[in-house]
């Protein structure tokens, strides 16, 4: 597949680009400072662009079959960023005619799993309640989403690890894993790899968790 992957230099990201190559697709990586991508392989193109201009973004999505996002904000400083940086590779796709787009948003996003007990929903209110400015950019994120005539999937972890992939994660369409209190990032790229050709996860947010 023709990929193209924005927040290219962050933890997902950079694991989305990682895998993507290992499986022989062909990765538009975009990034604001090529020197802060260290991955390397056939098969990649870096694009640097100002995520501000939805023109500017146009050629990197343009025939892409898939458009994966590991933006968001990095700390609650940055609340505000995901919605407004999305906002602009929701309108580069739309002007391009490309599709589907996967992105990663968080656990607390989703209903909370029936058969969670009082310690992870009192983690999860908690949780809530310190990231709500984090939070509340991410639900803005996911509505711009919902008004967008792309296929989307919202991807929401819970607390992210560094780990290697293994693949031994649960998935819940529309709902949260029961329990599922982390995952690491390897494996939020594996998924959403695996997500890119899976129509059921269009237009839904997919819970995943260990």
């Amino acid at each position: 597949m023709k990929l193209t992957v924005f927040g290219a230099t962050g933890g997902i990201g950079q694991e989305i680009v990682r895998q993507a190559l290992a499986a022989g697709h062909e990765v538009t990586a975009v990034v604001r400072d090529p020197a802060q991508l260290p991955v390397t392989g056939a098969g990649l193109e870096v694009f640097r662009a100002d995520l501000t201009d939805p023109e500017a973004v146009r050629p990197a999505v343009s025939g892409r079959d898939a458009v994966l996002s590991g933006l968001g904000a990095r700390t609650r400083k940055d609340a505000g960023i995901t919605a407004r940086l999305t906002r602009t590779v929701l309108r580069a796709m739309e002007a391009e005619g490309t599709r589907r787009l996967l992105v990663v948003s968080a656990a607390p996003l989703g209903p909370a799993a029936p058969q969670d007990g009082p310690l992870d929903r009192t983690m999860r209110a908690v949780v809530s309640r310190v990231l709500r400015s984090v939070y509340d950019d991410l639900r803005e994120m996911e509505a711009e989403l919902a008004r967008s005539s792309v296929e989307w999937t919202s991807v929401r972890p819970p607390r992210l690890q560094d780990k290697p992939v293994g693949g031994k994660y649960r998935t819940v369409i529309g709902g949260t894993p029961a329990r599922g209190r982390f995952i690491g990032r390897a494996d939020v790229a594996h998924a959403m790899l695996a997500m890119t050709q899976d129509a059921r996860t269009v237009k839904q947010g997919v819970g995943v968790a260990y």
